[in-house]
C-alpha cells in the first residue's frame, strides 16, 4: 500500500476518534508530499526513497521546535510537538539502534579504507545512502566522528 493510501486512512481514522493531534500530523504530511509532487519537474508519483526524505524531515522538525521550546521553559509548546513526531514516526521504517549503525560504518571504513577525518565525506555519502529512512544524519555523522578520530 502507498504512503498515501496509509496517510489517508490514518486520517479516516483520526477524524472517526476525534484526535486532533494524529490529524494534525498526518495533514501537515499529506501537505509535503502534495507539495513535492506539485514541485516543478517532479513526476506524478514520488519515489518511496523521497517519501522517506519527507517523512524523516517532518518528524526532525518537530523534534528541534520541541528542543527549542524546552530549552526555552515552555514544555506546554514542546509536548504537542513530541506527539505530532510520535504519529509521523509510526510511518518510517524501524530505526536502528547505535550499534547497529556503528556496525555498518565500521564496514564502510573498512571497504574504503577510509582512516582520518579526511574521509568523512566519502563515509559518510556511502552510509547515508546505505542507512536511508533507518536513521538520522545526526547519529550517523556523530559515529563517523567517532570511528575516524580514534
Amino acid at each position: 500500500m502507498s504512503l498515501q493510501k496509509q496517510i489517508m486512512d490514518a486520517m479516516k481514522t483520526a477524524m472517526k476518534e476525534k484526535n486532533a493531534v494524529a490529524l494534525e500530523s498526518l495533514r501537515a504530511v499529506k501537505s509535503a508530499i502534495l507539495l513535492a509532487q506539485t514541485e516543478s519537474g517532479a513526476k506524478a508519483e514520488l519515489s518511496e526513497d523521497q517519501e522517506m526524505k519527507i517523512l524523516q524531515k517532518l518528524v526532525k522538525q518537530r523534534k528541534d521546535s520541541a528542543a527549542i521550546f524546552t530549552e526555552q521553559g515552555r514544555d506546554d509548546l514542546a509536548q504537542p510537538e513530541l506527539a505530532q513526531a510520535a504519529v509521523i514516526e509510526q510511518f518510517l521504517p524501524e530505526q536502528l539502534g547505535e550499534e547497529e549503525i556503528a556496525a555498518v560504518v565500521d564496514q564502510i571504513i573498512a571497504q574504503t579504507g577510509a582512516s582520518s577525518m579526511k574521509d568523512m565525506g566519502k563515509v559518510m555519502g556511502m552510509a547515508s545512502g546505505k542507512l536511508a529512512g533507518k536513521a538520522d544524519g545526526k547519529t550517523i555523522s556523530t559515529i563517523v566522528k567517532q570511528r575516524l578520530s580514534s
